[in-house]
């Protein structure tokens, strides 16, 4: 009896030699085509590094004539009543930066360019123009500009449906610029009005964050003041439609002439020239 030796591998079937041969050719075209891929990306490399140092570098010229043009615009100023005493604004600017996947071609000359309508505040961009290349482009740089001055804050948590307080609110240092809904500064334009939006401790109280006032319903006798440059003309008339703070309510007065004004008090709307 045969005494079973386990170091000792058995006979390989018949036909087994001929695909041990084959996985071993098809081994060596798997090694041959990695050395073949490995030399490729070898080659490559120093050219891809150069085109990437390219671009880079022209990003950087770019970025550099934003910043350039930033600094010769008017930044937004003014200043935060609190009390007596007023602070002025403080004001950040940030740049952006182009979608990396964008591939400008070369250009001897950009002209970097504030776009119409755009302004410096908040969220917005510069535009860069190439002016003179093989191929025209156009492209916008995002800019974001930050301006810190002083207004309203929740001081507790505030849910739609609550009626605001004066305890509701602190005076706190906020970004102005970071919505396009305006910052409330005086306690007087909230306290009594109704929360729309949910607002964290802290959070900056906007204007569209609570509810307008109705200063009268359609119908209501009004008093128009017409304001202008050294002058206030008042007169009577009647409200053809409801007095909500912020939009332009309808008066009829007493010629038959119609005019719209801002709501701005009880059964007062005001229309400056």
């Amino acid at each position: 009896m045969d005494t079973l030796n386990p170091l000792r591998s058995p006979q390989a079937p018949a036909g087994l030699g001929m695909l041990v041969r084959q996985d071993g050719t098809a081994d060596a075209w798997a090694g041959l085509l990695a050395v073949v891929l490995v030399l490729l990306f070898m080659a490559l490399a120093p050219v891809v590094a150069r085109a990437q140092a390219v671009q880079g570098a022209a990003g950087d010229g770019l970025q550099a004539q934003v910043a350039s043009l930033l600094k010769q615009q008017a930044l937004p100023q003014g200043s935060s009543q609190e009390g007596a005493a007023r602070q002025p604004w403080r004001v950040e600017v940030t740049l952006g930066q182009l979608d990396p996947r964008l591939k400008l071609a070369p250009c001897d000359k950009v002209k970097a360019y504030v776009p119409d309508n755009a302004q410096l505040w908040g969220k917005t961009r510069v535009g860069l123009r190439c002016e003179q290349g093989a191929v025209r482009w156009n492209v916008y740089w995002p800019v974001t500009v930050k301006v810190w001055g002083r207004a309203l804050v929740a001081a507790v948590p505030l849910r739609p449906g609550n009626t605001i307080a004066q305890a509701d609110v602190v005076m706190g240092e906020v970004d102005l610029a970071a919505s396009s809904s305006p910052a409330i500064t005086r306690a007087a334009d909230i306290v009594g009005r109704t929360v729309v939006r949910a607002m964290e401790a802290g959070q900056s109280v906007r204007q569209d964050d609570v509810k307008n006032r109705r200063w009268f319903a359609i119908g209501d006798p009004v008093r128009l003041n017409v304001r202008g440059e050294g002058f206030l003309v008042a007169a009577e008339g009647v409200a053809l439609s409801p007095g909500d703070e912020g939009r332009c309510a309808r008066v009829r007065m007493d010629n038959g002439r119609v005019l719209c004004g801002q709501p701005v008090g009880e059964r007062l709307v005001e229309l400056v020239l």
